[in-house]
Protein backbone atom coordinates (compact mmCIF):
# COMPACT_ATOMS: atom_id res chain seq x y z
CA UNK A 1 0.00 0.00 0.00
CA UNK A 2 1.45 3.76 -1.02
CA UNK A 3 0.55 6.73 1.33
CA UNK A 4 -1.71 7.92 -2.10
CA UNK A 5 -3.91 4.99 -1.90
CA UNK A 6 -7.56 5.15 -1.68
CA UNK A 7 -8.83 3.96 1.83
CA UNK A 8 -12.56 3.12 2.02
CA UNK A 9 -13.45 2.24 5.48
CA UNK A 10 -16.85 -0.79 5.51
CA UNK A 11 -18.65 -0.74 8.86
CA UNK A 12 -20.22 -4.50 9.00
CA UNK A 13 -17.34 -6.21 7.02
CA UNK A 14 -17.70 -9.57 8.51
CA UNK A 15 -19.83 -11.33 6.50
CA UNK A 16 -22.50 -10.67 3.59
CA UNK A 17 -23.35 -7.90 1.33
CA UNK A 18 -20.24 -5.81 3.74
CA UNK A 19 -17.68 -8.46 3.11
CA UNK A 20 -18.47 -8.45 -0.69
CA UNK A 21 -17.88 -4.70 -0.60
CA UNK A 22 -14.82 -4.85 1.25
CA UNK A 23 -13.39 -7.36 -1.09
CA UNK A 24 -14.53 -5.53 -4.44
CA UNK A 25 -13.20 -2.12 -3.00
CA UNK A 26 -9.90 -3.61 -2.54
CA UNK A 27 -8.96 -3.82 -6.04
CA UNK A 28 -8.74 -0.25 -5.75
CA UNK A 29 -8.54 0.54 -2.25
CA UNK A 30 -7.13 0.35 1.03
CA UNK A 31 -9.66 -1.52 2.88
CA UNK A 32 -10.39 -0.47 6.59
CA UNK A 33 -12.97 -3.38 8.08
CA UNK A 34 -14.86 -3.41 10.86
CA UNK A 35 -16.79 -5.86 12.36
CA UNK A 36 -17.00 -7.63 15.66
CA UNK A 37 -16.09 -11.34 14.31
CA UNK A 38 -12.44 -11.50 14.57
CA UNK A 39 -12.61 -14.97 12.60
CA UNK A 40 -14.74 -13.87 9.48
CA UNK A 41 -12.40 -10.66 9.40
CA UNK A 42 -9.45 -12.68 9.13
CA UNK A 43 -10.84 -14.94 6.35
CA UNK A 44 -11.76 -11.75 4.14
CA UNK A 45 -8.38 -10.72 4.37
CA UNK A 46 -6.65 -13.52 3.40
CA UNK A 47 -9.28 -13.35 0.36
CA UNK A 48 -8.75 -9.63 0.02
CA UNK A 49 -4.84 -10.47 0.06
CA UNK A 50 -5.23 -13.61 -2.63
CA UNK A 51 -6.41 -10.91 -5.01
CA UNK A 52 -3.21 -8.23 -4.17
CA UNK A 53 -5.10 -6.20 -2.26
CA UNK A 54 -4.65 -5.06 1.32
CA UNK A 55 -6.64 -4.25 4.82
CA UNK A 56 -6.89 -3.16 8.60
CA UNK A 57 -8.65 -5.28 10.43
CA UNK A 58 -10.89 -3.91 13.35
CA UNK A 59 -12.73 -6.12 15.44
CA UNK A 60 -15.31 -4.07 17.24
CA UNK A 61 -18.82 -3.06 17.93
CA UNK A 62 -20.03 -0.76 15.90
CA UNK A 63 -22.28 0.29 19.35
CA UNK A 64 -19.15 1.08 21.38
CA UNK A 65 -18.94 4.63 20.88
CA UNK A 66 -15.34 5.17 22.35
CA UNK A 67 -14.04 2.52 20.21
CA UNK A 68 -14.88 3.74 17.28
CA UNK A 69 -14.14 7.49 17.67
CA UNK A 70 -10.76 5.76 18.55
CA UNK A 71 -10.73 4.12 15.10
CA UNK A 72 -12.08 7.07 13.22
CA UNK A 73 -9.12 9.23 15.03
CA UNK A 74 -6.85 6.32 14.12
CA UNK A 75 -7.49 6.63 10.73
CA UNK A 76 -6.93 10.51 10.44
CA UNK A 77 -3.67 10.33 11.72
CA UNK A 78 -2.80 7.43 9.80
CA UNK A 79 -4.05 8.36 6.51
CA UNK A 80 -5.99 11.39 6.75
CA UNK A 81 -9.47 11.56 4.61
CA UNK A 82 -11.10 8.62 3.47
CA UNK A 83 -12.95 8.29 -0.10
CA UNK A 84 -15.51 5.50 0.60
CA UNK A 85 -17.76 4.64 3.64
CA UNK A 86 -19.93 1.47 2.88
CA UNK A 87 -22.38 1.39 6.35
CA UNK A 88 -23.80 -2.47 6.34
CA UNK A 89 -23.88 -3.08 10.07
CA UNK A 90 -27.04 -3.56 11.12
CA UNK A 91 -29.05 -6.00 13.73
CA UNK A 92 -32.61 -7.77 12.97
CA UNK A 93 -34.24 -8.76 16.14
CA UNK A 94 -36.67 -11.67 16.14
CA UNK A 95 -39.87 -11.33 13.81
CA UNK A 96 -42.72 -11.46 16.24
CA UNK A 97 -46.04 -9.55 16.87
CA UNK A 98 -45.76 -6.23 17.79
CA UNK A 99 -47.05 -6.23 21.07
CA UNK A 100 -44.46 -9.31 22.30
CA UNK A 101 -41.44 -6.94 21.00
CA UNK A 102 -38.76 -7.54 23.80
CA UNK A 103 -36.40 -5.19 25.47
CA UNK A 104 -33.16 -6.97 24.10
CA UNK A 105 -34.39 -7.50 21.26
CA UNK A 106 -35.45 -3.78 20.72
CA UNK A 107 -33.26 -1.81 22.44
CA UNK A 108 -29.93 -3.73 20.40
CA UNK A 109 -31.71 -2.88 17.02
CA UNK A 110 -32.06 0.48 18.28
CA UNK A 111 -28.68 1.37 19.23
CA UNK A 112 -27.01 -0.51 16.15
CA UNK A 113 -29.54 0.50 13.65
CA UNK A 114 -29.95 4.57 14.82
CA UNK A 115 -27.93 5.40 17.50
CA UNK A 116 -24.91 4.18 16.26
CA UNK A 117 -25.51 5.53 12.53
CA UNK A 118 -26.16 8.54 13.82
CA UNK A 119 -22.86 8.88 16.02
CA UNK A 120 -20.92 6.90 12.79
CA UNK A 121 -22.66 9.93 10.64
CA UNK A 122 -20.65 12.59 13.39
CA UNK A 123 -17.32 10.91 13.57
CA UNK A 124 -16.97 9.48 9.76
CA UNK A 125 -18.23 13.27 8.38
CA UNK A 126 -15.19 14.22 10.14
CA UNK A 127 -12.50 11.88 7.84
CA UNK A 128 -14.91 12.96 4.49
CA UNK A 129 -14.45 15.64 2.18
CA UNK A 130 -16.46 16.98 -0.88
CA UNK A 131 -15.58 14.57 -3.08
CA UNK A 132 -15.45 11.39 -1.16
CA UNK A 133 -18.47 9.04 -1.25
CA UNK A 134 -21.02 7.10 1.71
CA UNK A 135 -22.97 4.27 0.97
CA UNK A 136 -25.97 3.31 2.73
CA UNK A 137 -28.36 0.36 1.84
CA UNK A 138 -32.59 0.82 2.00
CA UNK A 139 -34.45 -2.54 3.32
CA UNK A 140 -37.78 -1.20 3.16
CA UNK A 141 -40.14 -3.25 5.69
CA UNK A 142 -41.77 -0.66 7.56
CA UNK A 143 -45.42 -1.81 8.22
CA UNK A 144 -45.11 -5.40 7.41
CA UNK A 145 -46.18 -7.66 9.85
CA UNK A 146 -44.03 -9.08 12.49
CA UNK A 147 -41.51 -7.05 11.39
CA UNK A 148 -41.81 -3.88 14.02
CA UNK A 149 -38.33 -4.02 15.89
CA UNK A 150 -36.34 -4.09 12.34
CA UNK A 151 -38.90 -1.95 10.45
CA UNK A 152 -38.84 0.70 12.62
CA UNK A 153 -35.50 1.12 13.11
CA UNK A 154 -34.28 0.51 9.99
CA UNK A 155 -36.61 3.17 8.70
CA UNK A 156 -35.26 5.48 11.55
CA UNK A 157 -31.70 4.77 9.58
CA UNK A 158 -33.28 5.90 6.21
CA UNK A 159 -34.64 9.17 7.68
CA UNK A 160 -31.64 10.16 9.26
CA UNK A 161 -29.20 8.93 5.83
CA UNK A 162 -31.94 11.01 3.46
CA UNK A 163 -31.84 14.21 5.34
CA UNK A 164 -27.81 14.16 5.27
CA UNK A 165 -28.00 13.04 1.79
CA UNK A 166 -30.64 16.42 0.96
CA UNK A 167 -28.35 18.62 3.33
CA UNK A 168 -25.03 17.64 1.33
CA UNK A 169 -26.65 17.52 -2.73
CA UNK A 170 -24.82 20.86 -3.60
CA UNK A 171 -21.85 20.36 -1.56
CA UNK A 172 -20.32 16.99 -0.46
CA UNK A 173 -19.40 14.68 0.43
CA UNK A 174 -22.32 12.65 -1.51
CA UNK A 175 -24.29 10.08 -0.02
CA UNK A 176 -25.80 7.23 -2.45
CA UNK A 177 -28.52 5.11 -1.16
CA UNK A 178 -28.41 1.67 -3.08
CA UNK A 179 -31.15 -0.74 -2.77
CA UNK A 180 -29.96 -4.21 -2.83
CA UNK A 181 -31.95 -7.14 -4.59
CA UNK A 182 -33.09 -9.57 -1.94
CA UNK A 183 -30.16 -11.33 -1.11
CA UNK A 184 -29.05 -14.66 -0.03
CA UNK A 185 -27.70 -13.77 3.68
CA UNK A 186 -27.89 -15.05 6.80
CA UNK A 187 -30.08 -12.41 8.28
CA UNK A 188 -32.80 -12.63 5.25
CA UNK A 189 -32.79 -16.61 6.25
CA UNK A 190 -34.11 -15.78 9.57
CA UNK A 191 -36.50 -13.87 8.33
CA UNK A 192 -38.07 -16.22 5.83
CA UNK A 193 -36.73 -19.41 6.68
CA UNK A 194 -37.83 -22.17 3.82
CA UNK A 195 -37.45 -19.55 0.94
CA UNK A 196 -35.56 -20.92 -2.04
CA UNK A 197 -32.22 -19.33 -1.66
CA UNK A 198 -31.90 -20.42 -5.28
CA UNK A 199 -33.47 -16.95 -6.79
CA UNK A 200 -31.77 -14.68 -4.22
CA UNK A 201 -29.02 -12.60 -5.47
CA UNK A 202 -25.40 -13.41 -4.56
CA UNK A 203 -23.67 -10.73 -2.77
CA UNK A 204 -20.86 -11.31 -4.98
CA UNK A 205 -23.24 -9.70 -8.05
CA UNK A 206 -25.09 -7.02 -5.80
CA UNK A 207 -21.60 -5.58 -4.55
CA UNK A 208 -20.04 -5.40 -8.15
CA UNK A 209 -23.52 -3.40 -8.81
CA UNK A 210 -23.69 -1.89 -6.33
CA UNK A 211 -19.97 -0.03 -6.95
CA UNK A 212 -20.66 -0.01 -10.63
CA UNK A 213 -23.46 2.35 -10.38
CA UNK A 214 -22.12 4.40 -7.73
CA UNK A 215 -19.42 5.19 -10.11
CA UNK A 216 -16.75 3.47 -7.40
CA UNK A 217 -15.80 0.55 -9.93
Amino acid sequence: MTDTQKIALVTGASRGLGAALALELSRTHHVVAVGRTTGALEELDDRIKAQGGSATLAPMDITNRDAMAHLCRSIHDRWGPIDVWAHTAIYGPALMPTPDLDDKGWTQALNTNVEATRNLVFMVNALMTDDSTALFFADDHAGQKFFAGYGATKAAQMALVRSWAAENAKLGPRIVIAEPKPLATSMRARFFPGEDRSKLAPVEDEAKRILSEAGLA
